[in-house]
């Protein structure tokens, strides 16, 4: 059965204010799941919802820029906090990346419990779909990864949760945002806990700025060689900052440098994915800028993994 993008919003403007009789707050990254639902819920609940989005210090280059643009061009209600400083002391020390999972999940609820209370909500609407919730596992199903925003949450939340997405899957949703007019539609995917997850070990602002540019560098490498026609667009591409030191050469100077390795998938829902075939000369490019551009790196790998056995991100 064909998936009816249009239907789908007219019944989820219906439902919404049937699980929000009063007032809401929606947990917005900027992202496709979580604009789209953004989108979604401010048609059903108008000024009732407030949209928030947290600058965790572990955003993308600009990200926090481009959202407030992309929510005030779309009418939403919201409001911007800047907690970077709260993120990075909650994960100093830790390594497990499901650690890191669970504290960014509870960070992310207590500042959303904190700006319900003065707004008056009960609600929180959050940007879920399926492989979230598949991924997270539950009674019948093998935890692959805490999703933060599923097994991540704590159980004793203030507010209740809405889920208007969560039997969905990412080409539903990009059928469901182009529906709404959402210019991110085809924005590549980029996970809640931002780039603490593509920092393998602890997370410091110091990793987070490496990665931030390195990630920089591979979206405009494969952006402009897709322009181009030299290559498909993947699915999500971006860089990842490995914990291991490796040998290489500064002039006549012996030294070690730090490790990115470039990821690049293609995929349908996210489900399973494969490796991007990307083309030598783009690696290249990649290889070079990231060794020229950030400080301290001097090696640049590529992940040839599918998923399964491998999952798309590293943690």
């Amino acid at each position: 059965m064909t998936f009816d993008a249009k239907a789908f919003i007219v019944e989820q403007v219906e439902a919404i204010p049937k699980q929000v009789p009063g007032k809401a707050i929606i947990a917005c990254s900027g992202g496709v799941d979580s604009t789209t639902a953004a989108v979604l819920a401010s048609r059903a609940l108008g000024d009732r919802l407030l949209a928030v989005y947290v600058d965790t210090g572990l955003m993308r280059k600009h990200e926090t820029e481009d959202v407030a643009r992309t929510l005030k061009d779309l009418k939403v209600n919201h409001r911007i906090l800047r907690a970077a400083d709260e993120f990075f002391a909650a994960l100093r020390g830790i390594v497990d990346p499901e650690k890191k999972r669970v504290i960014i999940g509870n960070k992310f609820v207590e500042l959303f419990e904190r700006e319900a209370k003065p707004f008056g909500a009960d609600h929180l609407v959050q940007g879920t779909i399926a492989p979230d919730w598949i991924e997270s596992g539950g009674q019948l199903r093998d935890r692959i990864k805490t999703h933060h925003n599923v097994a991540g949450l704590p159980p004793n939340m203030k507010v209740k949760l809405v889920e208007p997405l969560r039997d969905l899957y990412k080409d539903e949703v990009r059928a469901v945002a182009r529906a709404l007019g959402v210019r991110v539609a085809e924005r590549q995917p980029f996970p809640g806990p931002g780039l603490a997850v593509r920092i393998v070990g602890e997370v410091t602002p110091d990793k987070a700025a490496l990665v931030r540019d390195a990630s920089a560098i591979v979206e405009e490498e494969i952006e402009a060689a897709a322009k181009d026609k030299r290559l498909a667009l993947p699915w999500q591409y971006f860089a990842v900052l490995l914990p291991i030191q490796t040998v290489g050469v500064h002039g006549d100077l012996r030294v070690y440098g730090q490790t990115i390795a470039v990821r690049a998938v293609d995929s349908i829902d996210g489900m399973t994915a494969v490796y991007s075939k990307i083309p030598h000369e783009v690696l290249d490019r990649i290889s070079t800028r990231i060794t020229n551009e950030v400080p301290g790196i001097n090696r640049v790998v590529y992940d040839a993994s599918n998923k399964p056995p491998a999952t798309i991100e590293w943690e």
